[in-house]
């Protein structure tokens, strides 16, 4: 029998046929967590340079430890000039199981919600250190993501006690996630435990005015009356009732009318569930959960027990509408950066979709926005262009139009200004004639095309624009991204104090629900930070260290290597180098050059460049 590896906890290797030869030295662990968690093999050289700086021969320091996993693992293949992780010579892999299987296999692992590689320390390689760091932060995360999943499930089978423990498991993991509170709140009360809902919302309430100063969302309260608010009135008969329902929901939902759309589909799931029919309960609770999820803001526990639901109830009777369960899922967990988790829904929803070109646009639409929020930006390209083209073929516009957002957001990352510039025109100038609600997303990124060539004014009265829609809209992610540029627009002016003002006042707008878009705070709170080290103001260290915090726990790679830039320039001798090492896991030129042209830790972060170019082109 192969042997299992075990990373998540105090590392060990076990084996159902006895015992193990134990791996000598913490550095032969380091070696095995780095490619495990690596999505191909790595040269010689890299593994040489990261975990062997500090020896004589690095390369013949690596032989070594590769011949000590040699021994425990069995002749495993890890040779050659390129290093790859045996999964072929192993049972599996705890930190596998955790990212990309199933929720019940991963409550399964032994080491759910332990450190990676606990106990051991990487002080003489320290860009090792630093990627551990980032690995033990987002590894701490998946681990929250599979409890809220499992939970999730678990009362859509109709087993909210076995939901709350779970629940109760994850608040305790991190007892100042708003989310994790609602979801508690709600599986208490499914459970029937009303007066136990009451005390632990009355509990959260408490902890969050001592802790934070502010009080929870409106969730919090909605969480009290069950998991999808059912209505109390008795259903109509017969399927064309539930279509009635259900056309009228969808229909109030796209005209913006939200609550009275949410009674109707609540409805039409009470009334659907009448029929007997599994396609149309499938695709009730699809309708309702999808609308709670993008039309109603700090309402993703809510949305995601519905689709839950729906998942149960069509795998097998409506595979189709249980892929766009699957996708929504994914959509949910790509919102709070739990990217792992939310890949692994767009792998369950990927055959589910068969051969609906729709379904297949939106499915690549999302895996190629989190693989962008990643930063594996090849890869997020090819999927988003792949996006495109089927939603353009099936007829689906503003599906083209969002995919198409995506990959000019893609290639502005990246620096590709000029190959980005008609990708995002088209989809401003669609957006504005087919898809107003959206055109913030697309416009604001057109700014920024706009200021990366130093045109202020253009750039200035298109966030402005926006911003405004935004604000109408009562979008918090699309007036993070207009007043994030707006920021910008000020540093270019020279404005530093109007620009601090106006990028606090975007996080606090951004930051309202308790699921908006991370990635979104995230780059608002980048650009903060870099204001507030040209500046060095009093909270800048906290900012850097939030910053890190949140690109770490989640996997924004690109933010983590900007966040030791940020730390190198406020003094950290370590941070030049762990974002040159980082970075070059990332294929980014934009970001190569920024991290190998770093001479001094401020240089790159400057908010105007000599040439009087704005601070994009950085």
């Amino acid at each position: 029998m192969r042997p299992f590896v075990q990373l998540l906890g105090v590392p060990c290797v076990v084996s159902p046929d006895g015992p193990v030869a134990p791996i000598r030295g913490h550095k032969a662990w380091g070696l095995l967590a780095y490619l495990a968690l690596q999505p191909g093999a790595v040269a010689r050289q890299r593994l040489a340079g990261l975990l062997f700086e500090d020896a004589e021969d690095p390369l013949a320091a690596l032989r070594w430890n590769l011949r000590e996993l040699r021994r425990a693992l069995g002749d495993c293949t890890l040779r050659g000039d390129a290093i790859a992780f045996p999964h072929e010579h192993v049972a599996g892999v705890d930190v596998a199981v955790l990212t990309r299987g199933d929720w019940s296999d991963a409550l399964s692992l032994h080491g759910l919600g332990c450190e990676l590689l606990e106990g051991l320390g990487f002080s003489s390689s320290p860009s090792f250190a630093a990627w551990l760091q980032s690995e033990r932060r987002r590894m701490q995360a998946t681990a929250e993501a599979v409890l809220r999943e499992a939970a999730l499930s678990r009362v859509a089978d109709g087993a909210p006690g076995a939901a709350a423990d779970l629940a109760y498991r994850l608040v305790s993991l991190d007892p100042l996630d708003e989310n994790a509170h609602v979801l508690l709140v709600r599986c208490l009360a499914a459970a029937g435990d009303g007066m136990g809902a009451a005390r632990q919302a009355a509990a959260c309430r408490e902890l969050f005015r001592r802790q934070l100063g502010v009080a929870p969302g409106p969730a919090l309260a909605d969480a009290l009356h069950t998991v999808t608010a059912t209505p109390t009135a008795r259903p109509a008969i017969g399927r064309a009732g539930a279509l009635a329902q259900l056309e009228a929901g969808e229909a109030a939902i796209g005209a913006g009318v939200l609550e009275a759309g949410l009674q109707c589909l609540r409805r039409a799931m009470v009334d659907a569930d009448g029929t007997g029919d599994p396609a149309l309960r499938t695709r009730a609770r699809v309708a309702l959960g999808g609308a709670l999820v993008h039309a109603a803001r700090g309402r993703d526990e809510e949305g995601a027990a519905a689709l839950h639901e729906a998942l149960a109830i069509g795998r097998e009777a409506a595979p189709a509408l249980a892929a766009a369960a699957c996708r929504e899922l994914g959509y949910v967990e790509f919102l709070r950066g739990r990217y792992e988790r939310a890949l692994a829904w767009m792998a369950r929803a990927e055959p589910l979709a068969g051969d609906s070109l729709a379904e297949r646009a939106r499915i690549a639409t999302v895996k190629g926005s989190i693989l962008s929020d990643s930063a594996y930006y090849p890869a997020a390209m090819e999927t988003l262009r792949d996006a495109a083209a089927w939603a353009l073929e099936a007829g689906e516009p503003k599906q083209v139009i969002y995919a198409e957002s995506m990959l000019g957001r893609a290639m502005i990352l990246r620096g590709e200004w000029e190959a980005a510039r008609p990708i995002v025109d088209r989809a401003v100038d669609q957006a504005g004639r087919l898809w107003a609600a959206f055109l913030p997303w697309p416009l604001s990124f057109r700014a920024e095309i706009d200021l990366s060539d130093g045109q202020l004014e253009p750039a200035a009265e298109r966030f402005e624009h926006a911003f405004a829609l935004g604000c109408q809209l009562g979008d918090p992610c699309w007036e993070g991204i207009a007043g994030r540029g707006l920021g910008l627009v000020a540093m270019a002016r020279g404005d530093a104090a109007r620009a601090e003002e106006i990028l606090l006042d975007t996080l606090a707008r951004c930051t309202r629900p308790p699921d908006a878009y991370l990635w979104g705070e995230a780059y608002v709170l980048e650009a903060l930070c870099r204001l507030g080290v040209s500046r060095r103001t009093s909270p800048i260290r906290r900012q850097v260290d939030e910053l890190m915090d949140i690109a770490a726990r989640t996997g924004m790679r690109e933010l983590v290597v900007r966040a030791h830039l940020l730390r190198a320039a406020l003094g950290d001798p370590d941070g030049a180098v762990a974002a040159r090492t980082l970075a070059t896991d990332i294929d980014n030129p934009a970001l190569t050059a920024l991290t190998l042209n770093v001479d001094s830790p401020a240089v790159g972060l400057q908010l105007v460049s000599p040439n009087g170019s704005s601070p994009l082109r950085q």
